[in-house]
């Protein structure tokens, strides 16, 4: 059989190195793109003697110029630490990016999928969100350069497949967590389990009171899989996460309870625009794409907390 060229952008970073292992565990030949601005090169070092990976440093603002059957369009940071420190970059990643990566999709006759996001809803006004919400988003608040940089890129994938035909799928993401999370990404999964784990104060943002419901990134990516190889001219956008809602109180309980930790919950200021409930409504790739979560969030979570466990055991030991 002849293998699929594929093209991952963002390759090195939690979900693109975690794509990137898939692909070729499924006997495909991939290229990651990666500038490293948020990724990690430890995330594929294994993979760089593999001869059917290819790793290329480059900046997705500008064109690339590369022959591939698919490609997994996931640029652009995607934490708040990351998308706010340089927010014009962050917009113009998204922007640029999507235009970049379309053009060479319309060149090549690849199929393209977009890694957006459940942030294009913005502070949702329903719950669950389902994707033919359009969204509550402030366009001029601290978290617009990702929110807005998302929403210009989905109509970007659309106006590229109404003009030019170009064959789109695009995947809304939910909160997703696993092994390869950046240990200081400043995401809740990551800070309270590195918290937890240095038996710290657990910080939580608000009251506490604020839902989030949480996908295993092994589930994550078999969704994007599963989407990027539907057929039938489905083009999303469709919703990729799990629908199991809890505070983020409860999170954080649950944490110090699979660590053992001696930490206590301490309460800050709810940032500016940070939605209070964010839950996806997943029917749609239940029907099209025969996909829901399968990995629960205890075992997900004590997953996840090995591997912080041996960063931060690596980084003592240095």
């Amino acid at each position: 059989m002849k293998k699929i060229r594929i093209l991952v952008t963002g390759g090195a970073g939690f979900l693109g190195s975690h794509l990137c292992d898939r692909l070729i565990q499924c006997g495909n030949d991939v290229i990651c793109v990666d500038n490293l601005y948020t990724g990690n090169k430890d995330n594929i070092r294994h993979l760089l003697d593999n001869p059917y990976f290819e790793f290329i440093r480059h900046d997705v603002i500008n064109p690339i110029y590369v022959e591939c059957d698919q490609i997994y369009h996931l640029a652009c940071p995607a934490s708040p630490v990351h998308y706010q420190k340089d927010p014009i970059y962050t917009t113009k990643t998204s922007m640029y990016g999507a235009m970049n990566l379309l053009g060479l999709a319309k060149r090549t006759g690849a199929r393209i999928l977009l890694s957006s996001t459940s942030e294009v809803y913005g502070d949702p006004e329903c719950n669950p969100q389902v994707e033919s919400y359009r969204g509550s988003v402030n366009t001029i608040g601290p978290r617009s350069c990702y929110d807005e940089g998302k929403r210009v890129a989905e109509t970007l994938f659309f106006d590229y497949h109404r003009k030019h035909k170009v064959d789109i799928k695009v995947m809304r993401i939910f909160n997703t967590y696993g092994p390869k999370m950046d240990i200081g990404d400043g995401r809740v999964v990551s800070n309270f389990i590195v918290q937890a784990l240095k038996n710290e104060d657990i910080t939580i943002y608000g009251n506490g009171t604020q839902t989030r419901s949480f996908c295993y990134v092994d589930d994550l990516i078999d969704g994007m899989i599963r989407l990027m190889n539907s057929e039938d001219g489905f083009t999303g956008p469709v919703n990729i996460g799990n629908p199991n809602e809890f505070t983020i109180k409860q999170l954080a309980e649950r944490v110090i309870e699979l660590t053992e930790s001696l930490s206590h919950l301490v309460y800050e200021d709810l940032p500016v625009d940070d939605p209070v409930q964010r839950r996806p409504d997943i029917t749609l790739a239940k029907k099209i794409l025969e996909w829901e979560p399968q990995i629960q969030i205890n075992d997900g979570l004590k997953r996840t907390i090995d591997y912080f466990k041996n960063q931060i055991n690596l980084k003592n030991d240095k």
